[in-house]
């Protein structure tokens, strides 16, 4: 028997009950829609995450960008003398993943840049706690000074001010470059 029925028309007559086989059907149909709805879902779950993560990480190096670009005449200005920029140094040291998203160099001195859109103070204690393993993540600076800087384009939960007091360089991306927002006299710690 062909069925016929479209979308919009009744199974049975109106005002006519229905029998176990019609309301099976029902439930059947329900459930086949219920299970392509959910999987439509999925899939649009599936592409925000991939737009997110795309988003995310091209953000991530614009503002690396904009710090890197700047960085050096930023650290002149504050009497380091940089030779040098290091983008995006990763490695694996005794089982450890790392990474640094800025090094300025100069022979004897470093400053490490951690770079966020939002800078949040968890990322500070982090930053923190990976600057003091940066000599054995990479030994080859052992016998160098390492100073820390943050750089953000806004900043959580004066997220900033925490960063100064642990003794980093406070560096707020800024339109199509970036400064250093440190107290005048400030004197960044050595690590």
């Amino acid at each position: 028997m062909e069925d016929n029925n479209t979308a919009e028309d009744p199974m049975v007559p109106y005002n006519q009950p229905l029998d176990f086989q019609q309301v099976w059907r029902m439930f059947q149909e329900t459930d086949k829609k219920f299970q392509e709805t959910d999987k439509q879902f999925k899939e649009t779950d599936r592409k925000i995450r991939e737009l997110d993560r795309l988003f995310t990480s091209q953000w991530g190096k614009l503002v690396e960008s904009l710090v890197e670009g700047d960085l050096i005449k930023l650290l002149k200005e504050r009497g380091i003398q940089v030779e040098g920029i290091i983008p995006r140094r990763r490695g694996n040291k005794a089982g450890h993943n790392y990474e640094f998203d800025v090094i300025a160099i100069n022979g004897n001195e470093m400053v490490i840049v951690e770079v966020k859109t939002t800078l949040r103070p968890q990322d500070v204690d982090d930053f923190h706690e990976k600057l003091w393993k940066a000599k054995m993540f990479m030994p080859e600076y052992k016998d160098w000074i390492i100073y820390g800087g943050v750089a953000f384009i806004t900043a959580d939960s004066s997220s900033d001010r925490m960063a100064q007091n642990m003794g980093f360089f406070v560096i707020k991306a800024t339109g199509s470059s970036s400064s250093i927002v440190n107290e005048p006299g400030f004197k960044p710690k050595a690590f």
